[in-house]
């Protein structure tokens, strides 16, 4: 029995380390696409494979004390593994869920601070007076595009308003 625990104990932790590592990286190249800064999604992936690892690593712990009785040593551990593997499961979607979760958080943070930045230049902009116009007055002849020769608009013919 006890070479039986230590298989198990060996491939849990071997098979725990392989998905932690996988977790890891396909998390980074996932994250840095939200945060734009490699290393702020280096740091955020990296804790959030160290829960993994803790997590995973305490469960497997804890089936490891779990006594199966199927009369074969082999298959003791086989179940046990079974059992592990269903754990290392829920756990990778779990984590994945929460990256996911923190990727959207910071998505939606960034799209707040850009409307941000785009309505306090908007409001920036109208707060300059307005610019003056030009108007035709009521009942006068359009005026007169300049041309090359004279270059000029008659005053007359035009009036400005604020």
């Amino acid at each position: 029995m006890e070479q039986g625990y230590a298989v198990f104990l060996l491939l849990g932790v071997v098979l725990v380390l392989i998905d932690g590592q996988l977790i890891y990286r396909s998390g980074r190249g996932y994250m840095s696409r939200a945060y734009g800064d490699p290393e702020a999604a280096r740091s955020m992936t990296r804790l959030a494979t160290v829960l993994f690892h803790l997590v995973v690593l305490g469960l497997l712990a804890m089936v490891s004390i779990i006594t199966i009785q199927t009369g074969d040593p082999v298959k003791d551990v086989v179940v046990k593994l079974g059992v592990m593997l269903l754990v290392l499961a829920l756990v990778h979607a779990v984590t994945m869920m929460i990256l996911g979760r923190i990727r959207d958080r910071q998505l939606q943070q960034q799209l707040a601070d850009e409307m941000s930045e785009e309505h306090r230049q908007y409001e920036q902009q109208r707060s300059v007076p307005p610019q003056t116009r030009v108007e035709p007055v009521r009942g006068a002849p359009a005026p007169r595009v300049p041309d090359a020769v004279d270059g000029k608009i008659d005053p007359t013919q035009i009036k400005t308003t604020r």
